[in-house]
């Protein structure tokens, strides 16, 4: 290679790390602030190729769409004294790049500033309103009124607040527990009181059950009593009619009937006088 072609190559080198440390892109979604030792000095809002004096000047960029803020959640006593825990949410945009640069410098602390300003209006404005108008329509208007007030502490910082939200509103942990308890205590007091009605209700069915009972067993020994009683009638009359019909015979088959019991067994054994009038069958028996 000749002395020419190198010298050619070195001062080509030359000019592309010039040209690269000279210019720049700025995406779309991003807007840029060129720095000279420390101190901006131009601002590049639009999207495009820029440039920059190589090792005098840096470019910080910053996103040009909507950022979110998600302030830490806070408890905050209401107007009636009821207490919540409230986590919020803001979507922001950078509008005055030199001005975020000079109170903010960056995202991150733009966020913590952010987040104070929204828990201290939220505190502010919510404290004065009760649960009820929180969860009515009237949430939104409360909203939007914060909204705006963040945003004009917000212009200051050369950001404009898009919108602020309550992500979710939930009970302290002590209070959820105290309301989870004395819903507890109501449900076990009303199963107490079911419990006991249902046994009250239970011992009204049984003594009307035994009551019942009592009647129906009763009623059904007065009808076997008439029953037994008629029966007996109806043998007597039988038996008296048998008797008044033909009295011998009557006797003869009560004796018979006497025998067989007074009888019955293996082992019977009777003691009686051959005379007796029990045995006056046997006697008339022989011819």
């Amino acid at each position: 290679m000749s002395n020419g072609a190198a010298t050619f190559l070195v001062i080509l080198g030359i000019i592309i790390v010039i040209i690269s440390q000279t210019l720049f892109i700025v995406p779309e979604r991003e807007q840029a602030l060129v720095l000279r030792l420390g101190d901006p000095v131009r601002i590049y809002a639009e999207p495009g190729l820029k440039w920059k004096v190589p090792l005098l000047e840096q470019v910080t960029t910053f996103d040009d769409r909507v950022l979110d803020a998600d302030p830490p959640p806070e408890e905050i006593i209401l107007a009636d004294q009821k207490r919540l825990v409230i986590d919020t949410f803001a979507r922001y945009k950078i509008t005055d790049m030199l001005l975020f640069y000079k109170t903010l410098n960056n995202e991150a602390q733009a966020v913590t500033r952010l987040s104070n300003l929204i828990n201290s209006q939220v505190r502010s404005r919510l404290g004065n309103v009760p649960l009820s108008a929180i969860l009515s329509e009237q949430r939104a208007e409360i909203m939007a009124g914060i909204s705006a007030s963040v945003n004009r502490e917000a212009q200051r910082f050369g950001v404009e607040i898009v919108d602020v939200r309550i992500g979710r509103a939930d009970l302290p942990e002590q209070t959820s527990q105290s309301i989870y308890a004395r819903m507890r205590s109501e449900r076990e007091q009303e199963a107490a009181e079911f419990r006991a009605q249902g046994q009250e209700l239970a011992q009204q069915i049984t003594a009307r059950a035994d009551r019942e009972r009592t009647v129906l067993i009763s009623e059904a020994r007065k009808n076997s009593e008439i029953i037994r009683g008629e029966g007996d009638q109806q043998a007597i009359k039988i038996y008296a009619d048998a008797y008044s019909d033909d009295p011998e015979f009557y006797a003869f088959y009560r004796s018979l009937a006497a025998y067989r019991k007074s009888l019955d067994g293996e082992n019977s054994t009777l003691v009686l006088s051959p005379d007796s009038e029990f045995f006056r069958f046997f006697r008339n028996s022989r011819p």
